[in-house]
């Protein structure tokens, strides 16, 4: 199979760019800037744990397009708060606005990542697709230095669309022109990423670290990046 294919579309968060790690970081620092064990929240690991989850659940919801941006980033870190019982408006407002600043500037990659995209990007050429936010995904490429890998990096917002939508698909192969059979998408989301990309009649590798239960129509999984090195 991976000898038919010529361009290899890969997800960025949660895939190459590690996401939680990112994230940890950015709200150890902020749990302490923000001194928010004097607003009661006496673990700083209750919080990020907390967090993740609600991120994690509204992501989804994003990627289906039951709920906007704004929504998102209002709620995430309202419903935390509201969770641990504190409430949001003890918060300084700023505290969101720091977060989306900070943490597009962490550079922790998936262990192998660098490693993986020099011998890949030798065979064949690759391209991001993402359901992230504009400003932060360029941010990420950036200063994680992944900008000299991809040859086109595709932005939901810009397209109008999120993954799973086919029109999100069909205008990455579009802009890379290329054709399904010689395509194929790696993400770490099984409804945007896998099933996004078989349901538009392209193939898919699920990248699954934490090595979730995995669907018996998904064919191919990895759960380390390094695996890619074997399978092509």
């Amino acid at each position: 199979m991976q000898h038919q294919k010529k361009h290899i579309f890969f997800d960025l968060d949660h895939t190459i760019w590690d996401f939680d790690r990112n994230a940890e970081e950015t709200l150890n620092e902020l749990y302490h800037t923000y001194k928010l064990h004097d607003l009661g929240l006496t673990s700083c690991s209750d919080f990020i744990t907390t967090y993740t989850e609600n991120n994690h659940q509204l992501w989804a919801d994003y990627h289906l397009g039951k709920i906007t941006k704004d929504f998102l980033r209002a709620e995430r870190f309202s419903k935390t708060f509201i969770q641990l019982g504190i409430q949001p408006d003890a918060v300084p407002h700023q505290f969101e606005d720091d977060y989306v600043n900070i943490s597009p500037t962490k550079t922790n990659l998936f262990e192998g990542a660098e490693n993986v995209l020099v011998y890949l990007q030798q065979k064949y050429t690759l391209h991001i697709i993402s359901n992230g936010f504009k400003e932060t995904t360029l941010t990420k490429m950036d200063l994680s230095g992944l900008n000299p890998y991809f040859t086109n990096v595709i932005i939901s917002e810009d397209v109008g669309v999120n993954k799973p939508n086919p029109l999100i698909f069909e205008f990455a192969l579009d802009k890379a022109k290329a054709n399904k059979a010689e395509s194929i998408m790696i993400g770490d989301s099984l409804e945007a990423d896998i099933y996004g990309a078989l349901n538009f009649g392209m193939d898919a590798i699920f990248f699954n670290p934490t090595k979730k239960e995995k669907p018996e129509d998904v064919k191919r999984e990895i759960a380390h990046l390094e695996e890619l090195l074997i399978l092509f």
